[in-house]
């Protein structure tokens, strides 16, 4: 019979951070979910709602040569930023690509695999498995076959002190916590997870560099910051302006200069989307102070477990290894 991979177990939200006794946490990273088999030679990698990722992922499948044959992991697909931290929008600008294309954001944006569980070992189906076992199992395949880049092992621990403390990194990427049953089974599409989500609110002051809709009402403001160079980098976009919000911005904005830094550029309307927006770039002189959810990562240091070390924690946020 042919082995195909699972429907993701899924999770369920709660809103206390606590480890329940007979439980184990880990985090929760900002990233795609994903499931990867490789089978004589044949690699499979899949997101969530079953699209096939393997081509905009190169040398995500490339590295499938280091895990046993007939094996398969769920896991969090990742990118990072030249700082480290895990940049959704680059992971997100990624799907699109494809070829030569792919193989360029492959070289610019390495993408990791965050292993947190285990379902098929050497032919052998896992998925029945307590979560205590897969663990170990898991913890023994990085051991044995010193996996390296693109491969992360997840942390995971049940003390309750050490979750702490992961709540108080300025995180490089993490979201919350996923709580799993140390004796249960990985349970296709069944919500028997329980996952805990944060998001830190900050502002940020950004600089107005162009608009959608017109000057008089626009209906969202694309920003931009000043490099280290003093030109204009295009950061991101407002949602769509409520009433009062456009309203206020009424008379602020001007049409460009002939030499606007953003001229000749397009926009994507949403990441992996080849639709672009209709925008008006404006007189890059207004400063607006932006609301944003976000990871933020104050001090980026620490590691992740490398290769090979078990259920090893660091005490500082994770980085991933190129």
């Amino acid at each position: 019979m042919t082995w195909t991979l699972p429907e993701p177990m899924l999770t369920t939200p709660v809103s206390m951070p606590n480890v329940r006794p007979g439980c184990a946490a880990e985090p929760k990273w900002d990233g795609f979910r994903a499931l990867v088999s490789v089978e004589a030679g044949q690699v499979v990698l899949r997101s969530r709602r079953g699209t096939e990722m393997a081509a905009s992922f190169p040398k995500v499948v490339a590295g499938a040569v280091q895990l046993p044959d007939a094996t398969a992991m769920d896991d969090e697909l990742v990118v990072r930023d030249a700082a480290g931290r895990l940049a959704f929008e680059r992971l997100q600008n990624r799907l699109a690509r494809r070829g030569a294309g792919a193989a360029r954001a492959a070289e610019e944006w390495p993408a990791h695999f965050v292993a947190f569980d285990l379902l098929r070992l050497s032919r052998t189906d896992t998925t029945g498995w307590s979560y205590r076992r897969r663990r170990a199992a898991r913890e023994s395949v990085f051991a044995a076959r010193r996996l390296s880049a693109p491969w992360a092992l997840c942390p995971s621990t049940t003390e309750a002190d050490v979750v702490r403390e992961w709540l108080t990194w300025a995180s490089v990427g993490m979201e919350g916590l996923v709580f799993r049953r140390l004796d249960d089974a990985y349970r296709s599409s069944v919500r028997g997870w329980q996952k805990y989500k944060y998001k830190v609110r900050e502002t940020s002051e950004v600089i107005v560099g162009a608009i959608t809709g017109s000057l008089a009402v626009p209906r969202a403001l694309l920003l931009g910051r000043h490099d280290d160079q003093g030109r204009l980098q295009y950061v991101g976009r407002t949602t769509t302006l409520a009433q009062a919000a456009g309203a206020a911005v009424d008379g602020l904005l001007a049409r460009r200069r002939r030499d606007h830094p953003w001229t000749g550029w397009s926009f994507s309307a949403g990441w992996s989307s080849q639709e672009k927006l209709v925008v008006t770039v404006v007189e890059p002189g207004l400063g607006v102070e932006v609301g944003v959810d976000a990871a933020r990562d104050a001090s980026a240091g620490g590691d992740i477990p490398p290769a090979g070390t078990g259920p090893a924690l660091t005490s500082h946020p994770p980085t991933f290894a190129a």
